[in-house]
C-alpha cells in the first residue's frame, strides 16, 4: 500500500498496522500542540502568557504551511461541501473574534491607566481629582470584565463541542480534520485563559471573607502567588484601596504599578496583533481554496 503524507495526530494514535509515514508538518504541528497543552497545566503569569502567545504563533505558522500543501488543498477542495469544512471556517472566524475581544479589553485598560497616570503626574486638584480618575478607571474595568464574561460564556459552549466528524472516513481526511480541530481547541483554550487573566479573579464579598479565608487556609500560598503574578489584579486592588484610604504616600507606588501594567499590556497587544494577522492569512488561504 502506498504511503500517504498524512497520519493521525499524536492525540489519536493510529494502529501499529498502518504503514503510513507522517508528513514532517504533521509531526511539527503535533509537537507544538503537545508543548502548548503541557503549558496549560502550569500556573499563569504575564511572562508565561507572552511565551504562550509566541508558541501559538509558531503553531499557526506551521498550520499555514500545512494549508499550502497540494494534498491538503486537494482534501479541502474535495470536502468543500461537507459540514466539517463549514465548522473549520466558523472556527477560523471564532479565533479572530476572541482575539479581538482580548485586544479591545487590553487597549481600553491601557488608555484608562494612562489617564490615571496623567492626573497623578499633574497633581492638580489634589487627592480628590486623583480619586475621581481612579474611580473612572475602576468603572471602566467593570465594563471590560463584563465584555470578557460574555465572551467567556460563548467560549464555554464552543470548547464543549467534539471533534469534526467528516463523513468521508479516509485516512487523509480524518487526520486533517482532527488536526485542525486540535489547533482550534488549544488556541481557544489559551485565549480563554488570557481573558481570565486580564479580567482578574472574582472578588469575594467582604461579609464572606472571614469564612472563605479559614476554609482556604491551606491554599493561601498558591492563590497569593497567582495574584502576585497578575498585574491586572494588583492594580485593581491597589486602586480600590486608594479610593477607601486616599493616602498621598501611595501615589508613587501606584504609578509604578500602572507603568508595569502598561508594559505588560503592550507585550500582550503585540503578541495578539501578530497572531491576529496569522489567523487572517490562514482564513484567507482556506477561503481561496474552497472558492477556487
Amino acid at each position: 500500500m502506498a504511503a500517504t503524507p498524512f497520519s493521525p495526530t499524536l492525540h489519536h494514535q493510529s494502529s501499529k498496522s498502518l504503514p503510513c509515514r507522517p508528513h514532517p508538518l504533521i509531526l511539527q504541528c503535533n509537537q507544538h500542540l503537545g508543548s502548548l497543552e503541557a503549558s496549560e497545566a502550569t500556573s499563569s503569569s504575564s511572562s508565561l502568557f507572552c511565551h504562550k502567545l509566541a508558541d501559538l504563533l509558531t503553531l499557526h505558522n506551521c498550520v499555514e504551511k500545512l494549508v499550502q500543501l497540494p494534498l491538503t488543498q486537494e482534501v479541502l477542495d474535495k470536502e468543500h461541501q461537507e459540514k466539517w469544512v463549514d465548522e473549520l471556517l466558523d472556527g477560523s472566524l471564532r479565533l479572530l473574534d476572541v482575539c479581538t475581544v482580548a485586544k479591545d479589553a487590553l487597549l481600553h485598560t491601557k488608555e484608562c491607566a494612562r489617564e490615571v497616570q496623567s492626573i497623578m503626574r499633574r497633581k492638580r486638584g489634589g487627592e480628590m481629582e486623583v480619586t475621581a480618575e481612579v474611580r473612572k478607571f475602576l468603572a471602566s474595568r467593570k465594563v471590560v470584565k463584563k465584555a470578557i464574561l460574555k465572551a467567556l460564556e460563548n467560549l464555554k459552549a464552543t470548547l464543549k463541542k467534539g471533534k469534526f466528524s467528516p463523513r468521508n472516513k479516509d485516512h487523509q481526511t480524518a487526520t486533517l480534520a482532527n488536526l485542525f480541530k486540535d489547533v482550534e481547541v488549544i488556541t481557544l483554550s489559551i485565549l480563554e485563559s488570557l481573558l481570565n487573566f486580564i479580567s482578574g479573579p472574582a472578588q469575594s464579598k467582604p461579609s464572606n471573607w472571614s469564612l472563605v479565608s479559614k476554609l482556604m487556609r491551606n491554599k493561601k500560598i498558591t492563590n497569593t502567588q497567582e495574584t502576585e503574578q497578575n498585574e491586572f489584579s494588583n492594580v485593581d486592588a491597589a486602586l480600590q484601596s486608594f479610593v477607601f484610604h486616599m493616602k498621598p504616600e501611595n501615589i508613587s507606588h501606584l504609578q509604578n504599578q500602572l507603568e508595569n501594567l502598561e508594559s505588560v499590556i503592550q507585550d500582550f497587544v503585540e503578541g495578539l496583533e501578530t497572531l491576529f494577522k496569522r489567523f487572517i492569512k490562514i482564513r484567507v488561504s482556506l477561503l481561496n481554496i474552497l472558492n477556487h
